[in-house]
């Protein structure tokens, strides 16, 4: 294994939290979120030459990811995976969840699959934390745009969760 290889596979490794969560969030099946999960990685293997640093890598793979993600999700062709044989024999797991965890966010996640991609992306980044300049910056919109989407999303949501007494 070179050390380009190592050094990747120990950033998606302390960062696998990031890809599980916008898998979760976007595919329904587990099969389908083990697939979009793969799909990230290997995109993001691919883009991995282009990372400069110029921002976290977290952040990085927050906007890689997403769009993989929104992009998957739009795809009538799911199983298009990218694969690289250096990589064959490694698999990032996903262990950082447990049953219990997994329970308590079912509903809430029930609620996520039926909103839209982009209102996805707003409840993600807002689970997540992120400042409204943190979110404009990765969206590519305003601070001002991003409070009002961000507030339609997240009534959205309220609505959902409510309505199927979730």
């Amino acid at each position: 294994m070179t050390l380009i290889q190592q050094e990747f596979l120990e950033k998606i490794e302390k960062h696998k939290g990031i890809i599980f969560k916008i898998s979760k969030m976007y595919m329904d099946h587990k099969d389908d979120r083990d697939d979009l999960f793969q799909e990230i990685i290997g995109q993001v293997w691919k883009a991995y030459p282009d990372f400069e640093g110029q921002s976290e890598f977290s952040t990085w793979l927050y906007r890689i990811a997403l769009n993989i993600a929104i992009v998957f999700l739009k795809s009538e062709k799911k199983r298009g995976f990218i694969t690289n044989e250096d990589f064959s024999n490694y698999k990032v797991i996903q262990d950082d969840y447990d049953d219990e965890k997994e329970e308590k966010l079912a509903d809430m996640y029930k609620a996520i699959h039926q909103l839209n991609p982009i209102d996805k992306a707003f409840i993600f980044y807002y689970l997540e934390d992120f400042s409204g300049k943190e979110i404009a910056e990765q969206m590519g919109i305003s601070e001002g745009n991003v409070r009002v989407k961000m507030n339609r999303a997240k009534n959205k949501l309220k609505d959902i969760l409510s309505s199927n007494n979730y």
